[in-house]
């Protein structure tokens, strides 16, 4: 299964070796005219324990809210899941979410986590396991944006793919309709798909949501300067940058940037890169749906929307999609 490819890059000599995929993005991104840096990359050790501050946060609603909606709605997300379906998780991290699920599902075939980190999935496999030990868990170490290599044994069983998170908000728009087909074409035939979605709302609670008072979001984006210092002999002063988060109602799309406080300059595996006082790294977006808009991005990936749950305060919503007969 082809999922979409990144822009073919030829790799400056002091890219190849370890971590190159990293070092040619990050040089890439650098090298615009208007700076930018794959947010993927946020994801190593720290990243992600920094990400498991933010879900906490009294100001990040959306990891509360989406558990609780699932807590309420679970059993009914599973109430049409065959037995001996597939249930596939694409960008599993630690499948905390996906316990929920788990208890409502009955006599699955296995659980397809997927994931880029393998020690998240060993983590996660191992828990899951201690609490459902009847339970099949077959890893896919991988990006799901890009080539996936799916288990050809459960090629044929009937899927159900789980997308929390919101992460279907980092991509474009248009990245995200090829997304959506993808997996459309991945969970074919008759499969479905349960996937969180932000909702629009005012503006201010957006932006605090991204720029907590306790700067565990700025430590987060930081730390992506961090990580380029550490695996990729990268110079970056942390303390001559600003993490800012705004929102633009144009696109609809909360935008993470670190912002350089100076003039300055910076290198990467060698090769320098300037910076002007007020000069942003564009590091994020996380596009905000109306119901509406989503279902409406959905059909023309080759879905059918069907039923939508959310919480109370209309700040988040899940949906159930279900792929067509014929794109």
């Amino acid at each position: 299964m082809m999922w979409m490819s990144s822009k073919a890059l030829r790799l400056p000599d002091a890219v190849i070796g370890p971590g190159h995929d990293f070092a040619a993005s990050v040089i890439e991104g650098l090298s615009r005219t208007r700076k930018s840096l794959p947010c993927r990359f946020f994801y190593d050790a720290r990243g992600s324990a920094l990400f498991e501050e933010i879900t906490k946060l009294p100001e990040y609603y959306p990891t509360r809210t989406e558990i609780a909606i699932l807590e309420a709605h679970a059993a009914e997300m599973a109430e049409s899941v065959p037995e001996r379906a597939v249930l596939v998780e694409f960008g599993s991290g630690s499948s905390r979410k996906t316990e929920i699920l788990l208890k409502h599902v009955r006599d699955l075939a296995a659980y397809v986590p997927v994931d880029v980190s393998a020690s998240a999935l060993d983590d996660a496999k191992r828990r899951l396991l201690e609490r459902f030990p009847a339970l099949s868990v077959r890893p896919v170490v991988g990006d799901f944006s890009r080539t996936l290599a799916f288990p050809d044994d459960l090629i044929k069983a009937h899927k159900l793919g789980f997308f929390p998170g919101s992460t279907i908000g980092n991509f474009s728009p248009a990245a995200a309709r090829r997304l959506l087909g993808a997996m459309r074409d991945m969970l074919s035939p008759e499969g479905r798909l349960i996937i969180g979605v932000d909702l629009k709302k005012d503006a201010r609670a957006l932006v605090r949501a991204y720029n907590d008072q306790d700067g565990v979001t700025a430590a987060f984006n930081l730390n992506l300067l961090a990580r380029i210092n550490r695996e990729l002999d990268g110079f970056f002063a942390l303390d001559c940058f600003r993490h800012e988060a705004i929102y633009d109602p144009r696109e609809g799309r909360i935008e993470m940037h670190l912002v350089s406080i100076k003039d300055q300059a910076a290198s990467v595996r060698g090769r320098w890169f300037r910076f002007l006082a007020g000069e942003t790294i564009h590091t994020e977006n996380s596009y905000k749906y109306t119901i509406s808009q989503f279902q409406d991005l959905a059909r023309s990936a080759g879905w059918l929307p069907g039923r939508v749950w959310r919480d109370a305060g209309n700040l988040f919503g899940v949906h159930e999609l279900i792929a067509c007969l014929k794109r």
